[in-house]
């Protein structure tokens, strides 16, 4: 089951797929344009992983010192970084290389604590489509992102769906692909992940433990490229979702 959370009317929803955009739990059809769309569950600590496909890591061979023996570079966002199908995310003005990052993100649904490898997948909940900015110009090391690269207001876009564990077979084996004002950017597949799920879940919760609602960020395939105010970018990934969002400028947020 593909499932959402809206808000609409002065409240908020849960809702559902539905062909004519989607359904409020109260009966209600809607246009997906007719909602104010949520990241689509309660998220807890997000977690995002930095240089998960081997692709991406040779594109920016030339700044990274990175072996085959290094743990997953994992960090933390607040929930003032997310937003949700169709908001708006921030450019600074005086930033000259910002870039979309499409990621599968993996819901975990219940309390786990040092599980292994083998139980891993039973965790997890389900998934939904991450496009995770980042601000190059901010990046003091490319092997280490600091919070004003990767934790800042609206730069973590989630959904539309959170799609259910049982209904993807294999999430190691989903193309995912980014669209800038609807020409192709970025193109992978979840295969070619450095760390896949269990491993990510088994390194994480061996030192913190991962709750209900939290979030891990996958990571992304080479194929980043600079977006400006103005453009349209879309997140997809095969049988999880298509994710919009539009690029604004400091004079929205009154800067």
């Amino acid at each position: 089951m593909k499932r959402a959370r809206v808000a609409y009317s002065g409240a908020i929803h849960d809702a559902t797929e539905h062909p004519a955009g989607l359904r409020l739990a109260d009966g209600r059809v809607l246009a997906e344009d007719a909602v104010v769309w949520l990241p689509p569950f309660e998220v807890g600590t997000v977690i995002a992983l930095g240089l998960n496909y081997a692709d991406h890591v040779k594109e920016l061979s030339k700044e990274l010192t990175v072996t085959a023996k290094d743990e997953p570079l994992a960090f933390l966002k607040s929930p003032g970084a997310l937003i949700g199908h169709r908001g708006q995310t921030r450019r600074p003005a005086d930033v000259t290389f910002m870039h979309y990052e499409c990621e599968l993100a993996v819901v975990i649904g219940r309390t786990a604590k040092n599980v292994k490898r083998e139980d891993a997948m039973q965790v997890v909940a389900g998934y939904t489509v991450a496009n995770d900015y980042a601000i190059r110009d901010y990046l003091e090391n490319y092997y280490r992102p600091n919070l004003r690269v990767k934790n800042r207001d609206t730069c973590t876009v989630l959904g539309p769906w959170l799609v259910d564990a049982v209904d993807v077979p294999d999430p190691h084996d989903l193309a995912l692909r980014t669209l800038v004002n609807g020409q192709v950017t970025q193109q992978g597949n979840t295969s070619d992940m450095v760390a896949d799920i269990p491993a990510l879940i088994e390194y994480l919760s061996s030192f913190m433990t991962l709750g209900a609602g939290d979030v891990i960020l996958t990571g992304t395939p080479d194929g980043v490229v600079n977006v400006n105010a103005g453009d349209e970018v879309i997140t997809e990934i095969d049988g999880i979702g298509r994710l919009v969002n539009t690029i604004v400028g400091d004079t929205l947020f009154g800067r």
